[in-house]
């Protein structure tokens, strides 16, 4: 692990425990100067449950721009403007993605909620995490949720 740090990566799914590990990279980054990086990753079809009724396309379109939508609030809401801040909102499975982006952009650490959304979807970024920790290429800092 080096230090300081020059790239921090806060994966997010906007659910309430990814907006607590956000709080925490961006604490980080202020605190070393770094580069603030926000992925979300828009999952396959195969991974949300879809109506049989639902145009595909047109379903996919929709949920990358509600995901863009959702990744300018957070910025404009959460994000202190003295902070530089890189954002992307891909389509493909989070965990992969994740994973892809920080070896590419060679990030330098990754801070992410243990788990995303409730229900399913606590299961799924559960998953996600699990998946990070295990294979990225820097240190993952792991951030529980608060008890509620």
């Amino acid at each position: 692990m080096r230090l300081p740090f020059k790239r921090i990566l806060a994966p997010t799914d906007f659910s309430e425990p990814s907006y607590e590990a956000l709080d925490l990279a961006v604490e980080l980054a202020q605190h070393f100067g770094a580069e603030l990086h926000l992925l979300h990753a828009v999952p396959p079809l195969h991974v949300v449950p879809v109506p049989v009724n639902v145009e595909v396309p047109l379903y996919e379109m929709e949920m990358r721009e509600a995901a863009e939508r959702s990744m300018q609030d957070l910025i404009e809401q959460r994000i202190p403007k003295e902070l530089t801040v890189f954002s992307s909102v891909v389509w493909g499975d989070p965990a992969d993605e994740i994973i892809a982006y920080q070896k590419e952009n060679q990030v330098d650490l990754i801070v992410i909620a243990t788990h995303g959304r409730g229900g399913w979807k606590r299961f799924v970024f559960g998953s996600v995490t699990e998946k990070v920790v295990r294979h990225p290429t820097c240190p993952v800092l792991t951030v529980n949720a608060p008890e509620s």
